[in-house]
């Protein structure tokens, strides 16, 4: 796919996915509490999707295919569910370790094998209601979706759940938003201590939960506002200040390069963000991205394209997502004439230093997704910087984000 775009359109108004974060979980939660009818609003993406129809339909073997946060709340789910299972996924899900979550399932009594390879999926399950649960202890650098995973199905463990995070607790807002949520539906969960969580048996209650929108696929939309050279005002829905992800952050950090958020009420009454330009950015940019790594592929782009040297930290859990995304963020920006760093498989650094490439180089550049949704958001505003860009394998943006070409369109990006 070519796109290219000189200006984005003027007052855009933007209807975001509802959050695939929060919809995972409450789809998690609304099962355990027998809930036939699903919640409001969840998210149109691939990995939910995949979720609801074997939610649905409950076949025996479930392919998951690329979907991280399905696999690994699904397996928890189905270790308390009655009955034997199959469950595996695309080639590079069989790739995606998941020994840290067997391992601590089966420390309760869960009955998990390997299929083919240890420490990976596909995955045989043996569901039992009656888990007892109990203690258990996880290092709290792990992918807080595996410790997501053990505390939503916590509850209707027959002792409940104490869950003891060793050493430095990463992507902590995620557990956060787990715990929220478990509250909403009537679970009794709290942190006991800083490192500790205690849940108590008991059942979660029905409701009607709506989905707010997802404050990841904003991020793309400060990108391409900070990169553009128009002071347009971008409004985008169902958006809210106290939100329960921890991407909201994506307010705060675009601060730096130079966009303000505002939060309003509209005429119908509904709650709406107001995106515009300040016209200040830092001259170097240095944040630590431990609880929003999600948002990391966005920043490096956008500093990149705005010539803000930067330090980013707190990006270890990157190497095992849908690509290894450092890797990909280095061969990708080199294509462009960025250089940058990794240092420890944790942190990106860039110099602000750029080759310079003629516009027959430049028009040559095709960037390479890797089956990541990220990888494709994440580049395609840096047009407002190019004559044009080719995305490669654009149908990835499924995964989370349906409609993005189709948005983008509305914003004013030429799309062949």
């Amino acid at each position: 796919m070519n796109i290219s775009c000189e200006y984005l359109n003027e007052n855009l108004r933007i209807s975001l996915p509802s959050s695939k974060s929060i919809s995972n979980r409450v789809l998690i939660i609304n099962a355990l509490s027998e809930n036939h009818v699903l919640p409001i609003n969840v998210s149109d993406c691939d990995d939910t999707n995949v979720m609801i129809r074997w939610l649905t339909v409950r076949p025996r073997t479930i392919d998951i295919g690329a979907a991280g946060t399905a696999m690994r709340f699904s397996t928890a789910l189905l270790a308390v569910t009655d009955g034997e299972y199959i469950i595996t996924g695309s080639e590079r899900m069989k790739k995606r370790p998941i020994a840290v979550l067997v391992d601590a399932l089966r420390s309760i009594g869960a009955d998990i094998g390997y299929i083919e390879n240890d420490g990976f999926p596909p995955l045989r399950i043996k569901g039992n209601i009656k888990l007892q649960g109990g203690s258990l202890s996880l290092r709290g650098d792990v992918s807080s979706q595996y410790i997501s995973a053990l505390l939503m199905i916590s509850p209707y463990l027959l002792k409940g759940l104490t869950l003891q995070l060793i050493g430095n607790i990463i992507s902590r807002p995620y557990i956060d938003m787990t715990i929220a949520l478990m509250r909403q539906f009537g679970a009794k969960v709290e942190w006991t201590e800083s490192d500790t969580i205690r849940v108590e048996h008991g059942r979660y209650q029905k409701q009607n939960y709506v989905v707010e929108a997802d404050w990841s696929a904003a991020s793309y939309w400060y990108e391409m506002l900070a990169l553009s050279d128009r002071n347009t005002a971008v409004f985008l829905p169902n958006l809210f200040a106290d939100s329960l992800q921890g991407d909201a952050a994506v307010a705060d950090i675009f601060e730096n390069l130079g966009i303000t958020t505002d939060f309003i009420i509209t005429a119908d009454g509904n709650s709406c963000v107001r995106l515009s330009k300040t016209g200040y950015a830092a001259e170097f940019f240095e944040y630590d991205f431990i609880c929003q790594p999600d948002l990391a592929q966005t920043l490096v782009v956008t500093c990149c394209f705005m010539e803000i040297p930067f330090s980013f930290k707190g990006l270890s859990t990157l190497k095992i997502k849908e690509t290894d995304r450092l890797t990909a963020l280095q061969t990708e920006l080199a294509k462009l004439g960025f250089n940058i760093q990794i240092i420890n498989d944790s942190e990106i650094r860039w110099d602000g230093k750029r080759r310079n490439l003629s516009e027959e180089e430049l028009a040559d550049v095709s960037i390479d997704t890797y089956d990541d949704h990220r990888m494709a958001m994440a580049f395609a505003p840096c047009v407002l910087k190019l004559p044009s860009v080719t995305i490669n394998n654009p149908e990835v943006v499924t995964k989370s984000y349906p409609r993005f070409w189709n948005d983008l369109q509305t914003a004013g990006f030429l799309i062949s």
